[in-house]
């Protein structure tokens, strides 16, 4: 064969690797509002960074008359490219070819750029659009699931994992996203669940759509599976180049940097009048973390789920933080269940990349209820606190309100190995409110509205404010609510070179 016969016949493979399924397929993939494997990946990655690894694998399969169906890449692409010149591993899988079906091949394709990830230390984030496994195959598709869940865990914690579901996404094949750390969705158009509607109803009898049984909206919402929720592909996939961002590489790297015109120790007096007069009266923690960080960026996770607690990343000093709030907009930011799984989990993501974590706590206490407490609260509260003490990361909190009972312990207090803990002059640190202190202390005088009043003053005079805690050494300095961006912006330098182990253990065993 020519030496221009060879080239030639490498650009026909080429040709029919890119084409995948075919026209036909590819416009049908558009019709559905869409982008195909190729197309998600020129969004994602910087124009000309996309090197392709194993274009040309197919399948090995012989049974069913599959050997008579080759198509090069079989139903995912995969390789490295660049985001903002930072360096990540990425598979797309390819729907227009065998429904993006997950064969023996195509999961080693995964796994050969799982490994690189984890070798040279780079974020792993896969686009996620396959029918499941390829049934052709039998056991051999699920021995490939296997393969790449196993993955998925000697990863977590060593390099960032990000899914896209940006198409079905059902049975075992939901297991891997499920274990990476960030997991987006695109409205309408992707869905993740163990058993599909068909099933649900053969077995239980309920009648369901594929949207409301693993839909977006209620990944994002309902079950807390998802981080957020998009409109379309290309909102999605322009939000992960925004995550990766923040992000460092891998554990073995620090947080990315970037320049800030943002002065480190702006002045923000409107945070002096955030806090209402009334005790009782909500205010969005929203403002606080916007004007805390660098160009009031803040990228939320779970925004549309346990509202009662915020977490997501912002830049000070063009560096990245974690900030983890309480929301008193919701349920008065009481902890409860999906709060304190949603946080505990954000933490330990924070604690395994060495990303500082900055808390603003305003806490009346854990969510009272029969639901709660017989669906585990104990348990599951106890996983935030888990989250906390175990963390060695750079801790600064600042109490800007109520930090009430056993929710003050929890939300990264001194006790719990805080660096540097603040209290607003606004701050309550206390067992209880006022009223049901009084109540308790004082059960003698209940028949007397005036001896009860007056208690409930004495009370809130002694503990309604940050000094009994400060005397104590529990809180390090009380500051200005308008000083806060520049006390955190210190501290953090401060605490750069942080050095702080845990005993020697093979793993905790954390409240699950």
């Amino acid at each position: 064969m020519t030496k221009m016969a060879i080239i030639e016949r490498l650009e026909q493979k080429r040709e029919a690797a890119r084409l995948g399924g075919g026209q036909k397929r590819i416009d049908a993939q558009h019709a559905k509002g869409r982008l195909t494997a190729r197309e998600r990946l020129d969004v994602l990655l910087d124009a000309g960074s996309f090197e392709e690894l194993d274009m040309y694998v197919e399948h090995n399969c012989t049974d069913f008359g599959m050997e008579q169906s080759h198509i090069p890449g079989d139903g995912v692409v995969t390789g490295s490219g660049t985001i903002n010149g930072r360096l990540v591993f990425v598979f797309s899988q390819d729907f227009t070819v065998f429904g993006g079906s997950l064969s023996e091949r195509h999961a080693q394709k995964i796994c050969k750029i799982m490994d690189m990830a984890m070798k040279v230390g780079a974020p792993v984030i896969g686009l996620n659009d396959s029918g499941g496994a390829r049934i052709q195959e039998g056991v051999a598709s699920l021995g490939g699931y296997a393969e790449v869940f196993q993955r998925n865990v000697l990863a977590s914690g060593v390099v960032p994992q990000i899914s896209l579901i940006m198409g079905p996404c059902a049975g075992g094949a939901v297991y891997s996203p499920a274990m990476t750390d960030f997991i987006m969705m695109v409205k309408d158009s992707s869905y993740m669940f163990v058993t599909g509607p068909d099933v649900v109803k053969t077995v239980t009898n309920e009648v369901v759509t594929q949207e409301e049984l693993g839909g977006a909206v209620t990944h994002t919402t309902k079950s807390g599976v998802a981080d957020v929720a998009f409109e379309n592909d290309i909102e999605a996939l322009l939000a992960a180049r925004d995550l990766v961002d923040l992000l460092p590489a891998s554990n073995r790297e620090g947080v990315p940097e970037r320049p800030s015109a943002d002065p480190w120790d702006r002045v923000e007096d409107s945070l002096d009048t955030l806090i209402p007069a009334n005790a009782n009266q909500p205010y969005d923690m929203h403002e606080l973390i916007r004007k805390t960080v660098d160009e009031g960026d803040f990228f939320e996770l779970q925004p549309a789920h346990a509202g009662n607690i915020i977490t997501g990343f912002g830049r000070i000093e063009g560096r990245t933080v974690g900030i983890v709030a309480n929301q008193p907009m919701v349920l008065a930011g009481c902890l409860d269940i999906n709060a304190s799984k949603k946080a505990g989990r954000f933490v330990r993501f924070c604690d395994a990349f060495e990303i500082p974590i900055v808390t603003f706590v305003d806490v009346p206490g854990f969510l009272p209820g029969v639901g709660q407490e017989h669906s585990g609260i104990i348990k599951h509260g106890a996983k935030l606190l888990f989250a906390y003490a175990e963390a060695t990361v750079p801790k600064i909190t600042v109490i800007t309100r109520k930090a009430y009972g056993g929710a003050y312990d929890v939300m990264a207090s001194k006790h719990l190995r805080g660096d540097l803990n603040y209290a607003w002059p606004t701050a309550e640190i206390a067992v209880m409110g006022a009223k049901g202190a009084v109540e308790i202390i004082f059960r003698s005088d209940i028949g007397d509205p005036d001896k009860i009043a007056e208690r409930t003053k004495e009370y809130e005079d002694r503990f309604a404010n940050p000094f009994v805690a400060a005397s104590k050494g529990f809180i390090d300095e009380v500051i200005a609510p308008h000083s806060t961006r520049r006390r955190i912006a210190l501290g953090l330098r401060k605490l750069r070179n942080k050095a702080l182990e845990n005993p020697w253990k093979k793993h905790d065993n954390i409240p699950l």
